[in-house]
């Protein structure tokens, strides 16, 4: 399809305007000695604390010659550690010491002033018409979606929307079932949770994610208000097709990003000790069993587990 050379030039000056406001143009990032993509990559360790130099390079789209020049340069300044994972021993996972949590904490702090700064200049309904129009923007762009590490197809992480319930309380009865055993009350206990969602959404606070392959549904995870500050992730799913992806990381991350925008304390999740395939998720995103007790639920003897991670 050809694009007219209006449109292009308009979107050109959009990118302009809004790197010089945020100040990605600079040799340094927030009056910090990281370039853009540096600090990028601090973030996402920061996130992802267990994620590999590899995975890493295809999320970002960086090469991986060049991520690795990056990542020899903060070992050296003592901002990044590798270590072999516990589950896998060919994997090296990278994590940041206390020095690159600090940096990264300055990098977040001055990011998040900048915006204030930024929005704090206009009027409620400026301010408004910029926030929808950011909103409208990267909701449009959503259905360009993304590769993931070892996708051949292209996976979507999208907003909810009509239709998308229903196939969240189907296929976490029928998955459940043909997985697990478990019997209708867990799906109803999916409608129940879904059904408050739609009710009482708050969409400052709360948000549901469905990921795309093909066009097809093979994902979903919701965040929602929990109490004493903490937000509850709930409902993760992923179809057997889709799964060693990444989806489910990705999912997971994706809350964590969200919870901490929102300015949440924490992220509190319910689980079983059954669903190992889960539990090694939470366990890499830095989430830790914080309480378990035994309970007789879905046609079966369990072991209901509660993680925690303090953002």
């Amino acid at each position: 399809m050809s694009i007219p050379s209006r449109e292009i030039a308009l979107v050109r000056a959009f990118n302009r305007d809004y790197t010089r406001r945020i100040g990605v143009l600079g040799e340094a990032l927030l009056e910090s000695p990281y370039s853009l993509t540096e600090a990028r990559v601090i973030y996402e360790i920061a996130q992802r604390p267990e994620v590999t130099a590899r995975e890493l390079a295809a999320d970002l789209d960086l090469d991986r010659g060049y991520l690795s020049r990056i990542l020899k340069r903060f070992t050296q300044q003592k901002l990044l550690m590798q270590s072999t994972s516990a589950e896998d021993g060919r994997r090296r996972n990278l994590t940041l010491t206390a020095a690159g949590k600090r940096s990264f904490a300055q990098l977040d702090r001055r990011s998040r002033q900048q915006v204030a700064d930024m929005l704090s200049g206009l009027d409620s309904t400026r301010r408004q018409a910029v926030l929808t129009g950011m909103q409208s923007v990267q909701r449009a762009l959503e259905g360009t979606g993304r590769t993931e590490p070892g996708g051949s197809a292209e996976v979507v992480y999208r907003a909810h929307r009509p239709g998308d319930m229903g196939w969240v309380v189907q296929r976490h009865g029928e998955l459940y079932f043909q997985e697990y055993g478990w019997d209708e009350t867990f799906e109803a206990l999916v409608a129940e949770i879904a059904s408050e969602f739609i009710r009482r959404l708050d969409a400052d606070r709360e948000r549901c994610w469905i990921a795309e392959k093909d066009g097809r549904r093979v994902g979903c995870i919701f965040l929602v208000a929990g109490e004493a500050g903490a937000a509850k992730l709930r409902l993760l799913l992923v179809e057997p097709e889709a799964r060693g992806l990444g989806i489910g990381r990705r999912l997971i991350a994706e809350c964590v990003e969200f919870a901490r925008a929102a300015h949440y304390s924490r992220v509190v999740l319910w689980t079983q000790e059954s669903l190992a395939a889960a539990r090694h998720l939470y366990s890499q995103a830095s989430f830790h069993r914080t309480a378990a007790e035994p309970h007789r639920s879905f046609g079966h003897d369990l072991v209901g587990e509660t993680w925690e991670r303090t953002l």
